[in-house]
Order: C-alpha cells, then sequence, then structure tokens
C-alpha cells in the first residue's frame, strides 16, 4: 500500500514539473514580442527573464524569513503536498496580471506578474526537487528527477509554440499576422486555471521526507549547512548553471532577426528545438529508471532520445488551418539532419554512466564546445549549435543537485532552499548577456562567450567534487535527468 501511495504520489508530483517548463521556455516568446512591440533595447528585454528568475531568489528569502519567525522549518510544518499547494495559489494571483498587463500591453504590469509566478515556482521547486528524490531509494532520486525532468520538457517544448498560436492566430502561420500581444492572456489564463486545480489536489496530499540516516550530517552538528563545500560551491554552479540555459535560449531570438533574418514569429521552431533538446537529452538518461531488464535498458538509450525528437517533428508540424489541424512535415524538414546531433548525445551519455560527476565534466565541456563552434562559424551553423546546448544542459540540474546535497542528512531541506535561491542566475547572466550583445560592445555571436564561462565552472565544480568526496568518504548515487 505504501508503495502504491508513493507512486501515485510521484505521478500527481510531476505536474508541477511541467508548469515551470511551460512559464520558463514561453518566457523566449515573450521576450522578442515585447521587444518588437515596445520597441525595447536587447538587454530591456531580458529584464522578462531577470524578474521571472530572480522572484526564485525573493521567494526563497521569503521562506527563510518565515521560518525564522515561526522558529521551525515552513514546509516541516505545512508538509510537502500543502506547501506546493500554496505555490500554486501564489503562482495562480500572477497569472492573473497578465489580463490588464497584455490589454493594455504593459511592461512593468507583465514583469509584475511575473515575478508572483516565480514566487510561488520558488515555494513549489523548495518542496518538489527534495521531494522527488525522497519518493523511493536514495540511489534512484535523480532519476526521479530524470522522469519529471521529461514533462517539465514537454511543457518547454510545446509551451513557445502555443504562445506564438495565440499572439499571432495559427501555430506556425507565415502570413505575417499583425502582432496580437492582447491575445498572450489567453494561455496563461488557462494555466492559471489549472493552478488552482491542482492546488486543490496538492493540498489533499499527505507527503513527508524522510532525513537519509546514512549519510554524515545532521541538524545537531552544529554546522551551518553553507559551511559545506559541496552547497556553497554548488549554489554557485546553479547559479552559472541556469544562467547559461535561460540566456543561451533567451537571446537565440535575437540571432535568429539580426544574423539570419528569422522572424520572431518563425523562430518559435528554433526555440521550441532548444527546449525539447533538454527533453531528449532526459528521456536518454532516464532509461535507467525503468524496472526492465539490462538489456532493455540498453536499447532504451537509444530509442527513447529518438522518440522524443520525434515529438518534437510531431509538435512542430502541426498547422491549424480552417476545418481543424492538419500536419505538415515539411516545416521541419530543414530540421531533421538534427538527428546527427540526438547521436553525438546518445554517445555522452553512454561515456558518462550516470555517474553524476562524470557526467556534469562531459556534458560541460560539450556545452562549451557547442557555443564556441557557434561563434567561430556563425551563420545557420551557429543556430543549430546554439540550439545543441540544450542537449549538453539537459541532465545539469540533478548531477549539481545530487552532489550538492550530498552528505546533508536532515539539513537536506535548508540546502534545497539555498540551491533554489540561485535559480536567480537565469535572469542575470541572460541581462549581462543582453547588455554584451550591444553591438558596441560584443555584439549578439560573441555574447555567447558569457556561456562558456559559466560551463567552464560547471566542469571546474565536477572535477572538485569528485575529489572532495573521495577525500570525505561520501557516496553519492547516479543522476540521470533534469530540471
Amino acid at each position: 500500500m505504501k508503495q502504491n501511495n508513493t507512486t501515485r504520489a510521484f505521478a500527481t508530483l510531476v505536474s508541477v514539473f511541467f508548469f515551470w517548463g511551460f512559464v520558463a521556455a514561453s518566457n523566449d516568446i515573450l521576450i522578442p514580442v515585447f521587444k518588437d512591440k515596445l520597441h525595447l533595447e536587447q538587454w530591456q528585454s531580458q529584464m522578462i527573464s531577470f524578474a521571472f528568475y530572480v522572484a526564485y531568489t525573493l521567494g526563497a528569502l521569503g521562506y527563510m524569513l518565515v521560518s525564522f519567525v515561526l522558529k521551525r522549518d515552513l514546509l516541516g510544518s505545512l508538509g510537502y503536498g500543502k506547501g506546493i499547494s500554496l505555490g500554486l495559489i501564489i503562482s495562480a494571483i500572477g497569472s492573473l496580471l497578465f489580463i490588464p498587463a497584455a490589454d493594455s500591453a504593459s511592461f512593468p504590469m507583465l514583469l509584475g506578474g511575473l515575478i508572483i509566478v516565480g514566487l510561488g515556482f520558488s515555494l513549489q521547486q523548495t518542496a518538489a526537487n527534495p521531494l522527488a528524490i525522497a519518493l523511493g531509494s536514495r540511489e534512484t532520486g535523480s532519476q526521479r528527477l530524470s522522469m519529471a525532468g521529461g514533462v517539465n520538457n514537454f511543457g518547454t517544448t510545446i509551451g513557445p509554440l502555443l504562445v506564438t498560436a495565440a499572439i499571432y492566430g495559427a501555430m506556425g502561420s507565415g502570413s505575417g499576422a499583425e502582432l496580437d500581444v492582447s491575445a498572450v492572456k489567453v494561455p496563461y489564463l488557462v494555466l492559471g486555471g489549472l493552478f488552482v486545480l491542482f492546488a486543490a489536489i496538492f493540498y489533499r496530499l499527505d507527503v513527508q521526507v524522510d532525513a537519509d540516516e546514512t549519510v554524515h550530517a545532521s541538524d545537531d552538528d552544529g554546522k551551518s549547512v553553507l559551511s559545506y563545500k559541496q552547497v556553497w560551491m554548488g549554489m554557485i554552479a546553479i547559479f552559472l548553471y541556469v544562467g547559461v540555459e535561460v540566456s543561451t535560449a533567451g537571446n537565440l531570438s535575437e540571432y535568429l532577426k539580426s544574423n539570419l533574418m528569422v522572424s520572431t514569429q518563425d523562430a518559435a521552431p528554433y526555440i521550441s528545438l532548444f527546449w525539447a533538446s533538454l527533453m531528449i537529452g532526459r528521456w536518454a538518461s532516464s532509461a535507467g529508471s525503468f524496472n526492465v531488464a539490462v538489456g532493455t535498458k540498453k536499447a532504451l538509450r537509444f530509442v527513447l532520445p529518438l522518440v522524443a525528437f520525434g515529438v518534437y517533428l510531431l509538435v512542430n508540424s502541426v498547422r491549424y488551418k480552417e476545418g481543424g489541424l492538419s500536419l505538415d512535415f515539411g516545416a521541419v524538414e530543414k530540421f531533421y539532419g538534427y538527428v546527427a546531433m540526438v547521436g553525438v548525445l546518445i554517445g555522452v551519455d553512454y561515456m558518462s554512466k550516470g555517474n553524476p560527476a562524470r557526467q556534469l565534466l562531459i556534458y560541460s565541456v560539450c556545452g562549451m564546445v557547442a557555443l564556441m563552434v557557434g561563434i567561430f562559424n556563425g551563420g545557420s551553423l551557429a543556430a543549430i549549435a546554439f540550439v545543441s546546448v540544450g542537449l549538453f544542459c539537459s541532465t545539469l540540474w540533478p548531477c549539481i543537485f545530487t552532489l550538492a546535497i550530498a552528505g546533508l542528512g536532515n539539513k537536506m531541506s535548508k540546502a534545497s532552499n539555498y540551491l533554489i535561491m540561485m535559480i536567480m542566475g537565469g535572469g542575470v547572466v541572460s541581462v549581462l548577456q543582453g547588455k554584451l550583445a550591444s553591438e558596441s560592445l560584443l555584439g549578439i555571436l560573441n555574447s555567447y562567450w558569457v556561456g562558456v564561462a559559466c560551463f567552464a565552472y560547471l566542469a571546474y565544480y565536477a572535477v572538485s567534487m569528485t575529489a572532495h568526496f573521495k577525500k570525505e568518504g561520501i557516496e553519492v548515487g547516479q543522476a540521470s535527468g533534469g530540471h
């Protein structure tokens, strides 16, 4: 019975991962739309990412303040299910601001709505990530994050397409329809309704996280959670990982527009492919989470990423015409060659063997190479190289998260809160790259050196943690999935 309850709890939990993905990827459509409509500079348009991701930090600080005032852990008092429920209600309130923001094309009001949505997401993430790890054995915890990450990336894949369809009136339309910012409120109103619905479901979900008694740390050792090397270095790693992921995607539309003459409307398939690339990588790495024979697991490591790529092609081939939906695979024909990059991903996934430190090192190096290929070549090759960064960001979240909370015991929820706080990197790094993208500074192409620097630190973190855990005698479970 306990196993069945745990399975149901996890099945319910993955729904919030979809919400995070949908909103995060949809921001990459809002950025160029509001830039064009309100005549913003590139760095100003990146304030959409800044507001949304800095809200995670504000939410985490608010969590700490409330816990301090109550003199007990907030989630420990509420329960993880009710904590997620509260976060969903907060996000629903934020989504309501999209009505006046879209109707009046008010940029400040849009940012306000995104901040409130992000505040709710912050509380949800603080509860959901350790909960996903705790709903089962510690050894397979990151694999459950992988499965949840696959759902997250389904949201990131369809988010840009649905928001583009709402704004321009037809998914992938090439008609040059007049920009209608007010239409953006429709998908967010629907999303707000789903927030309320799932808040009611999570409110009735009674799940608690049990401390891992096999690891070294406890709340009684008198040490601050920030004194642990894996935590404070992991905070920097989360900051830079989310930063490079969000800034690469957030500045992609500007590169496509300025260098390849791809319109804002036609950029959606590229942005969708970036986020689908995370889904491809996470599906590949999640093969180990299935309770099947070893040979079948090996086969799934090849099949699942190809299926994920097929999902991208299918979703992006859907067209709405009078009379109903139809499929136009000619619209995605130019992306067929991307299957070669999927092959590269399968190869590096096999090389990593599920070890979080090794996987973080290999994927970070591949991310650096992809960005440099784009910077030095430019043109269409650069667009594909920048998109492929999504493949190599795909498993970095669980790798970093797994390493950062290793050996913490009862301090896990506190460490999780600090890690969630650093999601603000998605906003800070995006604005930094957007500023450097000015023609008077580096230009959009060379601004991607910011991402190279981020990946360099992540590679260093992987090497440093390998030595640290060996010295401390801490064993780390496998990691195979994503945020």
